[in-house]
């Protein structure tokens, strides 16, 4: 019978506290794992950590392995594609993190566990605001954009898309009877894609657009 120690339940009270920490700062972005996926993860994989010495002394890591590939399945449960682009990964990668942290609190690293968390909500809380600063001046994305050939053409687009100061390229095309469904990798800045929304809504021979 495994009897619990002090020093275990000081190791989960720790990994209780780590990952609420980063549990609150998703929950309050309102991401889809929150306050009590992350304390449930870096709990789990202090505990799992803690068990690896106790069932098998001479080869603790093989639990400790497994705790990753376990990870991995609840990261990818997180990434979601929304229309032309994939959204979820800054959470996985923060699902992932929170297991390494719990797992350097179960093997007694507390303060590589606290400093792991500390960095992770600087690059979560401030960095995410130097990131949508840059977004001002430059960013790229994919456009999917669908007109109907008999009113519009592919080089009137173009021309026009050049006019408005926009870099692209042309990743794909796609016909369906009479409609065409162009496909553009579109280098600019905000101000820039704002004026080509404003022109693909305008325009009449656009049937739709995504981003």
């Amino acid at each position: 019978m495994m009897d619990i120690t002090y020093t275990d339940i000081i190791k989960i009270a720790v990994a209780f506290a780590l990952g609420a920490l980063l549990g609150l700062e998703r929950e309050y972005r309102s991401k889809p794992a929150g306050f009590r996926t992350l304390i449930m993860i870096t709990v789990g994989a202090t505990v799992f950590t803690i068990l690896s010495y106790r069932i098998s002394s001479g080869t603790p890591d093989r639990i400790a392995a497994n705790i990753i590939t376990g990870i991995g399945f609840i990261g990818a449960g997180v990434i979601f594609k929304e229309g032309m682009k994939v959204s979820g990964m800054t959470t996985a990668s923060t699902i992932w993190i929170a297991a390494a942290i719990g797992m350097a609190t179960g093997y007694g690293a507390y303060y590589l566990a606290g400093g792991v968390t500390i960095l992770v909500l600087i690059i979560l809380m401030l960095l995410s605001k130097l990131e949508r600063y840059f977004d001002k001046f430059h960013q790229v994305k994919f456009y999917k954009i669908s007109f109907v050939a008999g009113e519009y053409s592919l080089e009137e687009l173009e021309r026009n898309i050049t006019a408005l100061g926009l870099d692209f390229k042309k990743n794909n095309v796609q016909k369906n009877n009479n409609e065409l469904v162009v496909f553009y990798k579109i280098d600019a800045n905000q101000n820039e894609y704002r004026l080509l929304d404003d022109f693909l809504m305008q325009t009449k021979a656009v049937k739709s657009f995504e981003v």
